[in-house]
């Protein structure tokens, strides 16, 4: 995995204290494209390796939470799917949301990650202990992360911050060892 190598101590000391990661949806999850059918039904596009990544973060006790501004039935089945349970849709204050996250976890906000795409996500990635920006993150949004992912919303960047997290926490051993 060439984008856990040689990260900077901060970002692992960062990563090793976060017991919340949370993700936007469109641009982060999918790729931010929006599909509509013909009969005006919204489909959206989740890659898999994320999906195992989120999976492996529950595993090993670190909750996982989505956080859209906008509000989408796929995304309620996909987190129904991943056994997710702190789905937050229709959120225009993503940091108050975050806010009342932390309150009802009893979590300080340096033991959170926020990954995130675009502008909405800004305000909360600034109060996160980890901040993440997607490969293809607003330039504004990368100036607030601490770490970019190597790649794009939607194909397989949310896996590579599951992994930093898991690997922050001395949880590579652990992890190779269960998929032999």
């Amino acid at each position: 995995m060439e984008y856990l190598a040689n990260l900077p101590a901060e970002v692992l000391a960062r990563a090793a204290k976060i017991r919340l990661a949370a993700f936007d949806v469109d641009g982060t999850l999918t790729d931010g494209r929006l599909w509509y059918t013909e009969s005006g039904h919204e489909t959206k596009v989740f890659h898999v390796h994320d999906g195992l990544g989120l999976k492996r973060l529950q595993a090993h006790g670190v909750h996982v939470a989505i956080i859209s501004a906008r509000i989408s039935h796929p995304v309620a089945l996909r987190a129904e799917e991943l056994d997710i349970a702190h789905v937050y849709q229709g959120q225009n204050d993503k940091r108050e949301c975050m806010m009342q996250i932390l309150e009802a976890l009893h979590l300080q906000p340096d033991e959170i990650a926020f990954v995130g795409d675009d502008l909405p996500d800004i305000a909360v990635m600034r109060m996160a202990g980890l901040a993440v920006a997607v490969a293809n993150a607003h330039p504004w949004v990368t100036e607030q992360a601490h770490w970019q992912t190597s790649l794009r919303g939607g194909q397989g960047a949310v896996r590579e911050v599951c992994d930093l997290i898991l690997h922050a926490k001395g949880k590579t051993s652990a992890e190779q060892e269960h998929w032999r």
